[in-house]
């Protein structure tokens, strides 16, 4: 609690700021903009930030609420772009790709995370110098990243949930924590770079019905289940910003929410940083969720409520600028023009805390070294952390694969490709090492057939004949459209050339030269395809830089490769002999090595011969197999049966990969399954039949070496499994229900595939010498446990603490309260100590609030949850009186 005298020292603090700036402002249009206190390093960031904004415009302050924030030539002030990705790794050119975060939160390693969020905020840095040397202001050039995902994996369904830190709360938050902590660096003055924990606080699917939907969520699940990891990452990790979220939340849109916002955020948790929308989310207050009657009314409430930076995928909206309903929703009284200040002094105070107003030599991180852009230091832990979060779900001892293995049989759609290593929010590496790459270099002496075995998610594909192609008007051809500038979904800009060109075959040796040479610019194809052979068809793009194709104003298939990797996408679809399909193609790039096709294949079903006669004659067999972010994402197109929208319909295995693993597993050789996907599969067959399953998640540019050295026993897996995976859909609630009852392993009661925390080792631990005070304390318990490593082999175990707590309404079937990652050699014990804080041992009651409770606790100390089959040592304790928690 502050004391009178504080109070005071800040009263005279404060008073005199306010002199200074009301004493310069009558002179500020006399004064050059360096002689200003916004511009005096000497002055904290926030009255250097009041005294800035005090000098705008009402104009100018409404072109800095959106993320193209543009210049102001008369104070100085540069223009910037807000609009930064870094959720595993910078999303540019030339960087290092870490696994996906769900596979991230299967290490559980928390300093691992934050050693590899250090890394990003490094790349970032240097690519926003490289990016200010060049002149480029746009998208993925600041230092403000929207990231980390600490939304709540509710339900495996969500084509979004490879982004978050798995379905535990407790888990969630430390990776957060330690994600955002890593990213801003430990200057105590400037940040290395702003991290944005998203999307605040109740959202996660379905991905389709976002823009409009309104949550029903009790008080008690958005405090225990929604909430902790956004409060752990703002009141321990000083998150610098916070992302609001699209969707409405008991009736107000979460950029709008008043709960969130201002009781929780602002008020209960302290939050000072700056807010920013989710892309048009702002605008859909207005036009999705009616919660107010025009765009400027829907502006005014978001700012009120404390949303502070609006996102808008364009910079004009319904025909009208972003910035005048800024303008507007003052001048019409909608919105205090000092309320506007306050969000803008946020902006501006973070903008300062990144250097961006002081000289260069008084800003450490602006002198970081490029060299140390896409580092052996840094792939090194892209491997490292790859390794960690490879997830043994079953072995009877086929692995690790003999050294002196001959022959092995590979088979799965997905071994030999990249782009399905990074998932989705990824930037582009200089390299990726694929799972087929990865067993070459790991078993050198053994001989490795590689049969993809079906063609379900292959891309590769040939170029639709020439003679199949018709312009708009009816001529040979397609009409081509050429623009200079950034092309992206949905862009629309005026082409400077138009021509009719044979086929999309777009290259170097024929880009045409009125667009070379530009540092960015696209393309759009457009006419109709009439096939000369009625059936099913794969039809798609391959390109280097963004591309996308659209049949009969649908979108069937995109695609996007950065660097000198080609990206292909397919949709399939059927096609009628003699009837015309209207097709358009747009592509864009920022390569001096452009590449655009239009590909196509003949749709083929069942299991190809050849994967089976390549089973039958080696001495293993590895299936790779799973999904894609390009069938789970963010608000995506899918025409693939269990997909939709970006989610999925059903958790299955996808039918024709089930069928290839039954048909090779029916040659009796022995056989490993490696699944690869961004969120749980409900793999019972292969469970049943196969030798040993690897779950491998999307593991980042290292991730085919780290499938591989698992394979081989270089690495011992000992991740653990972020979320449950489920037997089936018939096992969940309906998709829509943000109620967390029989949801995730806290609530569940029903009997998974495999356990939250579930992950085996190819050596084993026992737990002994658990001690525990039998009488805790408010301030918090005390647990000490000795891990030891039974087995033969050297290896990773992580140490998961469980509470189970009284009988009181509101309790969780048991919650994971800490966790440790150890290493040991064969026969070697480690002491292990956790220290529960009072948030620790906590609670939420029914009706919503966070309590010690009195009576025992149950406490579990081991490889998994107990009572799954994993390694513990249990005990017990009780606590006197009821304690309640701040929320």
């Amino acid at each position: 609690m502050k004391t009178r005298v504080t109070r005071i020292i800040e009263c005279i603090a404060a008073c005199s700021v306010a002199l200074l700036f009301a004493s310069a402002a009558p002179t500020a249009v006399a004064q050059e903009p360096a002689n200003l206190p916004y511009m005096n390093p000497q002055l904290s960031p926030e009255q250097r930030a009041t005294d800035l904004v005090r000098r705008m415009t009402l104009a100018e302050k409404a072109t800095q609420m959106q993320n193209n924030s543009a210049a102001i030539p008369r104070l100085q002030v540069p223009a910037y772009q807000w609009w930064s990705e870094a959720l595993h790794g910078v999303i540019n050119q030339g960087v290092t790709e870490y696994p996906e975060p769900v596979g991230l939160a299967a290490t559980f390693d928390a300093a691992g995370i934050h050693t590899m969020a250090a890394q990003i905020g490094i790349e970032g840095r240097i690519k926003h110098v490289q990016n200010q040397r060049e002149g480029h202001t746009g998208i993925m050039g600041g230092l403000d990243f929207w990231s980390p995902n600490l939304n709540i994996f509710r339900d495996p369904r969500w084509g979004r949930g490879q982004e978050t830190y798995g379905e535990d709360p407790f888990l969630t938050g430390r990776m957060g924590v330690a994600y955002v902590t890593g990213l801003q660096g430990d200057d105590p003055k400037y940040y290395l770079a702003i991290a944005t924990p998203k999307h605040f606080a109740v959202h996660s699917g379905p991905e389709p019905t976002r823009h409009f939907a309104d949550v029903d969520v009790s008080k008690h699940d958005e405090v225990d289940t929604y909430e902790p990891a956004f409060r752990a990452a703002v009141t321990e990790g000083k998150a610098g910003s916070v992302m609001c979220a699209y969707n409405a939340i008991n009736g107000e849109p979460a950029c709008a929410n008043q709960y969130l916002l201002q009781d929780q955020l602002r008020g209960k948790w302290g939050f000072q940083g700056y807010v920013v929308s989710d892309c048009d989310a702002v605008r859909d207050v207005a036009a999705n969720h009616r919660y107010r009657p025009t765009q400027a009314q829907g502006a005014a409430i978001s700012v009120l409520r404390g949303m502070d930076n609006e996102c808008v995928t364009f910079t004009s909206r319904f025909g009208e600028p972003v910035e005048k309903a800024y303008i507007d929703a003052v001048q019409q009284g909608y919105l205090p023009e000092n309320t506007l200040d306050t969000a803008l002094i946020r902006l501006f105070t973070a903008r300062i805390k990144l250097g961006m107003f002081d000289p260069t030599d008084m800003v450490p991180y602006a002198k970081i070294d490029e060299k140390e852009l896409d580092s052996e230091a840094h792939r090194a832990h892209a491997r490292k952390l790859a390794n960690e979060s490879m997830v043994l779900l079953k072995n009877d001892g086929v692995l690790p694969l003999k050294p002196e293995i001959k022959k092995i049989a590979v088979v799965g759609p997905l071994a030999d490709q990249t782009r399905p290593l990074i998932g989705n929010y990824a930037g582009q590496p200089t390299h990726i090492v694929s799972v087929l790459d990865g067993l070459h270099a790991e078993f050198p002496n053994a001989t490795i057939t590689y049969v993809p075995g079906t063609q379900f998610l292959r891309t590769n594909g040939k170029l639709v004949p020439d003679a199949l192609l018709t312009t708009p008007d009816g001529k040979p051809g397609l009409k081509a459209e050429y623009s200079e500038g950034r092309m992206s979904p949905g862009s629309k800009t005026t082409p400077i050339l138009t021509r009719t060109e044979a086929n999309v075959n777009l290259s170097e040796s024929n880009l045409p030269k009125e667009v070379a040479g530009k540092k960015a610019y696209g393309a759009q194809w457009s006419g109709t395809l009439t096939p000369s052979e009625s059936g099913d068809y794969q039809l798609g793009v391959r390109c280097r830089g963004f591309c996308r194709l659209t049949v009969d104003d649908k979108q069937v298939a995109a695609a996007f490769g950065g660097g000198e990797e080609l990206s292909s996408g397919m949709g399939r679809l059927r096609l009628e002999k003699g009837i015309k399909t209207t097709i358009s193609m747009t592509y864009g790039t920022q390569s001096n090595k452009p590449h655009a096709e239009l590909i196509w294949n003949k749709a083929q079903t069942g299991v190809s011969p050849e994967a089976i006669a390549a089973a039958k004659s080696a001495d293993a067999v590895i299936a790779v197999v799973g999904i894609t972010s390009q069938l789970e994402g963010e608000e995506m197109p899918v025409s693939e049966p269990g997909f939709l929208g970006g989610d999925r319909t059903s958790i299955d295995l996808p039918q024709p990969e089930e069928d290839l693993v039954e048909a090779v597993a029916a040659t009796g050789k022995p056989l490993a399954v490696v699944l690869m996907n961004g969120s749980a599969l409900a793999v019972s067959w292969i469970n049943q039949h196969a030798n040993a399953i690897v779950e491998a998640w999307y593991p980042g540019e290292e991730g085919g070496a780290a499938v591989a050295e698992t394979l081989s026993g270089k690495n011992n897996p000992a991740g653990r499994l972020p979320v449950t995976f489920y037997k089936g859909v018939d096992q969940l609630p309906n998709f829509e229900d943000y109620g967390m009852a029989n949801r995730t392993y806290r609530y569940f009661t029903g009997k998974p595939l495999y356990p939250f925390g579930y992950g085996l080792s190819y050596t084993k631990f026992s737990y002994s010498d658990l001690s525990i005070p039998p009488q805790a304390v408010a301030a918090g318990q005390r647990v000490d446990v000795t891990v030891t490593n039974t087995g033969k082999l050297a290896g990773d175990e992580v140490v998961q603490l469980y509470l189970k707590f009284p009988d009181v309404k509101g309790a969780p079937r048991i919650a994971l309260r800490g966790f440790e990652r150890v290493h040991l050699d064969a026969g070697a014990s480690q002491k292990m100590h956790f220290d529960l804080k009072p948030r620790d041992m906590g609670m939420v009651t029914e009706d919503g609030n966070p309590i010690i409770a009195q009576g025992e606790y149950i406490i579990s100390v081991g490889g998994g949850q107990p009572d799954t089959g994993a390694p513990v040592a249990t005990g017990k304790f009780h606590v006197d009186g009821q304690y309640a928690l701040p929320e």
